[in-house]
């Protein structure tokens, strides 16, 4: 009775991790309301990577790309990271990701300068932040073979515990 609740709850949940890893990718979300893009050819060197001029806050940011991705899991990263994450010698006071398990992730890194020397004029317009978004999307046909692979190994697990547990 067990091997048979077990057997469907993983045809079900299989089902279901399936039709959502099989789901397309989302599009990289529109710019900041408000804002500048910028130019700078850091900046530009990638579609997946984008840097806006703004005076939101970083509630502000956060709270327009999560309505953008619609739902994720958002984590926090010590700003030193952002030179890892979203690219290398970029000044940072806040970096956090949204992410869709298992799928896409978007990196939000902003700057807000606290020394009047790192002050952000573009053009003669003060900006309160500089927010530099990176995009990181994921293949639907990898994601599909890790996912079946999982369970494959998951639904062998079992069986050998199984196989274990009754010889005890």
């Amino acid at each position: 009775m067990k091997d048979i609740i077990f057997r469907v709850a993983l045809i079900t949940f299989g089902i279901f991790l399936l039709v959502y890893l099989g789901l397309p990718n989302v599009d990289f979300p529109i710019s900041l309301p408000g804002s500048l893009q910028s130019d700078e050819p850091a900046d530009t060197e990638t579609p997946l990577r984008r840097g806006y001029y703004t005076d939101m806050t970083r509630a502000e940011v956060m709270d327009w790309y999560r309505s953008q991705f619609k739902w994720g899991i958002v984590l926090n990263y010590p700003p030193e990271n952002a030179q890892i994450l979203v690219r290398d010698q970029t000044k940072s006071t806040f970096l956090q990701e949204v992410v869709h398990p298992f799928r896409e992730s978007i990196y939000i890194n902003g700057f807000e300068p606290k020394d009047a020397q790192y002050e952000i004029n573009i053009n003669g317009v003060h900006y309160r932040q500089k927010v530099i978004v990176r995009f990181v999307k994921s293949s639907t046909w990898i994601r599909l073979v890790v996912g079946a692979a999982t369970l494959g190994l998951t639904y062998l697990l079992y069986m050998e515990f199984r196989k274990i547990y009754t010889h005890l």
